[in-house]
């Protein structure tokens, strides 16, 4: 992997991962409905060499904006706005496959591939909200199996809308003919089509990934995960015919930087004052799908609330979050002889499943470099704790460091999403006859 560059996208979760991100920025609440301020955190990501802006969805609102304010415009429409802004930046968003059409949202994501010269890529999410469900006039959520089983053919159809628009074949990742009513009026992009990037961490998710995406969205906690899951998702791929190299594995990575550890340590400190308090007893047992406000944070943590969790069809929650957090939670336990506390649970565990960093420039490099040598990850979608300053510090301090240890370019040399992550063109097909 010498030869290889680590993968750097920007997750922009609104005004950052913290719950106090807003007051962190200094910004007023509504930058998260203004084009000027998704264009300017592109621009930041863009000045660093970044690789791509990544841009969660969820058609709900989630979270008190009284308390912490949501972005509440339409991901591809802030991508254009991104696109406009930047040059070589790809840009990455995510659309549900529960909630969507599948051949109005080819034509959507295509068009903003033509836009953008070849830097669109779709992160495909099967969405588990039960408020995004009312939105969408559903009394309940479809269970897991049937959310994955729709998104199985729904990426097909999406594929295959996007083939047919390189040369009129439409062909599904099976290899399968069928038939489509009007191809898509828009011909190929420049990298042929938006790329596909899967964000669920459970079984389905893996194997969803598998013959599909090219790059995954994961949320590992420790380096042996890591390795544990990289393999997983890169057996998976060959299994079906692809290269290890068709798919990037992508942990999240919450970065909360000072020039120094101290630096860091105290700009954690005045977030955590700031913050509602509970939010992050509320946060993990959410995760958990357990009430831990009965519990005495000094108390060894409850051992049963992992045993609970033994039925994943009954959890309808991301299993890939719970599965993070259940893993690392176990390993603390057995690693004090059952002295880990609820309060220290809450100070490593409380923001939900990505792995955090709270440090020096230096440490956020050493834990980058770390993953990436050991084939434990290709990259990372960081989640800086509040923009602009977040990203900022870690284009200015970071980035140099990586590009000194030869883990990061200096330049853009590729023109498109597709080549800047290492994935074969998109190739017209052989024409064969459907079987009857």
């Amino acid at each position: 992997m010498s030869d290889k560059h680590v993968i750097l996208n920007v997750n922009v979760l609104d005004l950052g991962i913290s719950p106090v991100a807003w007051q962190l920025s200094g910004l007023p609440k509504d930058a998260v409905v203004c084009g000027d301020y998704f264009a300017e955190i592109g621009r930041i990501a863009e000045r660093g060499t970044l690789d791509a802006f990544f841009l969660a969805d969820n058609p709900a609102l989630r979270e008190n904006p009284r308390l912490r304010p949501g972005r509440a415009l339409e991901p591809t429409t802030i991508l254009a706005t991104v696109a406009a802004a930047t040059t070589h930046l790809g840009l990455i968003g995510t659309l549900s496959t529960t909630f969507n059409d599948p051949v109005e949202l080819a034509e959507r994501l295509l068009s903003l591939d033509h836009i953008s010269a070849g830097r669109a890529a779709w992160n495909a999410v099967t969405t588990y909200n039960l408020a995004a469900g009312g939105n969408f006039g559903l009394a309940a959520i479809p269970d897991r199996g049937a959310r994955y089983r729709r998104a199985d053919e729904f990426i097909d159809v999406v594929v295959a809308l996007w083939q047919a628009a390189v040369d009129g074949t439409a062909v599904n990742h099976r290899g399968a003919h069928f038939q489509v009513d009007g191809r898509l009026p828009l011909g190929p992009s420049p990298q042929g089509y938006p790329l596909v990037v899967q964000a669920g961490g459970s079984p389905q998710g893996r194997a969803l990934a598998g013959p599909t995406a090219n790059a995954v969205f994961s949320a590992e906690l420790s380096l042996s995960a890591g390795l544990e899951h990289y393999e997983q998702v890169k057996r998976t791929a060959t299994e079906f015919g692809r290269s290890r190299d068709d798919i990037a594995i992508l942990p999240g990575l919450i970065t909360i930087i000072g020039s120094t550890n101290a630096e860091a340590e105290a700009r954690y400190a005045l977030a955590r004052e700031l913050q509602e308090p509970g939010h992050e007893l509320s946060r993990l047992g959410a995760v958990l799908a357990h009430d831990l406000g009965q519990y005495d944070l000094d108390d060894p943590f409850p051992p049963h609330v992992l045993e609970d969790l033994d039925d994943p069809d009954a959890f309808s929650a991301s299993l890939g979050f719970r599965e993070s957090v259940v893993r690392g939670v176990a390993d603390r336990v057995a690693a004090t002889g059952g002295r880990y506390t609820l309060r220290e649970a809450l100070l490593e565990f409380g923001n939900g499943g990505h792995r955090r960093v709270i440090g020096s420039p230096e440490e956020v490099a050493d834990t980058i470099e770390e993953w990436f040598r050991a084939g434990a990850a290709d990259g990372f979608n960081l989640m800086p704790d509040g923009f602009p300053s977040g990203l900022e510090i870690f284009v200015d301090e970071v980035v140099p460091i990586l590009r000194r240890r030869g883990l990061f370019r200096h330049e853009y040399t590729e023109t498109t999403l597709r080549e800047r992550f290492g994935i074969g063109p998109v190739h017209a097909r052989a024409v064969v006859p459907a079987h009857t």
